[in-house]
């Protein structure tokens, strides 16, 4: 592509690079210019624009967004996404509904190592999403690039981007009382599973020991458990993770390297999921309970390796719900 100012005489065909003044209005910049727009440029007075004219083998930078945001997510149904048409060189991805973001971080490294040119960015890969979130956009810098560079960088970005779904449907959440009351959190539990389309169908309040506990969830019948203990559970073998034993299940992850949030316990019993919130859940402030359990409602489970994971990135803002503070703590 060549780029720079020319005689207005010679512009025609060419694409103006700044929108430019005239009678009547203004020539927008990214505009074809024709006859009838060198004449108004005449007309104001002008003796050069600065103009970019494609050469052969490059392509424009409207079809160059949309080749590469095509192959970014080349069946946008089946991957629970939507791409705009293009403009100014942009496409930009929406989700259509509430899921979990799933990136090809290394396939878009290279997408965008093929040509400064040619951008892709995206929200990070575990991202919760809603419908019409902007979780993408293809951007083309310049009016034009080289079609082969296009070509590379559509095939290295090749399916990297998707939604996993929400495919659970309702949770029980089951709250320990040691005699004060049962305390907030169910209100803040509700809204978190609303955001993912998802019911709060049952809410127990039992006293905070062992057998009741384990009674409880054993007559659960909704799609995921989660417990919320009246007092912090701060070891594996405490009430929470004690009761999911004692109803049958196991206790895969107990604790996480994020905070707020460190008090997670992540089980199963039989094939229902079991999430042991920490106390800080009780707020509606993001914390560690969020990225386990956006993951665990798509059907993406995360390992003790993954859990490990989030350790980068996991310390979050503090809030005032956790009562003791880490400076207060430190002090």
């Amino acid at each position: 592509m060549r780029f720079g100012p020319v005689p207005v005489a010679a512009a025609e065909g060419a694409i103006l690079a700044h929108s430019v003044p005239v009678e009547g209005g203004r020539i927008r910049k990214g505009q074809l210019l024709q006859a009838d727009d060198i004449a108004r440029l005449a007309a104001a007075g002008l003796g050069e624009v600065v103009v970019a004219r494609l050469e052969p083998g490059d392509m424009g930078e409207d079809a160059a967004a949309e080749v590469v945001a095509a192959a970014l997510v080349p069946q946008p149904e089946a991957a629970g996404l939507t791409l705009t048409p293009a403009a100014t060189g942009r496409v930009n991805v929406y989700a259509r509904g509430p899921g979990v973001l799933r990136v090809d971080a290394a396939a878009i490294h290279a997408a965008n190592r093929v040509d400064p040119m040619i951008t892709i960015a995206t929200l990070p890969d575990f991202s919760r999403t809603g419908e019409r979130l902007m979780v993408a956009t293809v951007k083309i810098i310049s009016y034009g690039v080289p079609a082969a560079s296009v070509e590379a960088a559509a095939l290295a970005a090749r399916g990297a981007l998707r939604v996993a779904p929400v495919r659970l449907k309702t949770a029980s959440l089951i709250i320990t009382d040691i005699g004060s009351g049962p305390g907030k959190g169910e209100e803040a539990t509700r809204a978190r599973l609303a955001a993912l389309g998802m019911e709060l169908a049952e809410v127990r309040v039992v006293p905070h020991r062992v057998g009741l506990l384990a009674g409880a969830l054993a007559e659960v019948t909704t799609d995921l458990a989660l417990i919320l203990t009246a007092s912090a559970t701060s070891d594996p073998r405490d009430v929470g993770p004690e009761a999911v034993r004692r109803a049958g299940g196991v206790v895969e992850r107990f604790g996480m390297p994020v905070d707020p949030g460190n008090l997670l316990f992540l089980g199963r019993i039989g094939a229902r999921p079991v999430i042991g919130l920490p106390g800080c859940a009780r707020s509606p402030a993001l914390n560690g309970a969020d990225w386990v359990l956006e993951r665990v409602v798509c059907g993406l489970w995360p390992s003790a390796d993954d859990i490990a994971a989030m350790g980068v990135g996991g310390l979050l803002k503090d809030i005032p719900a956790r009562g003791l503070m880490r400076e207060r703590a430190r002090r």
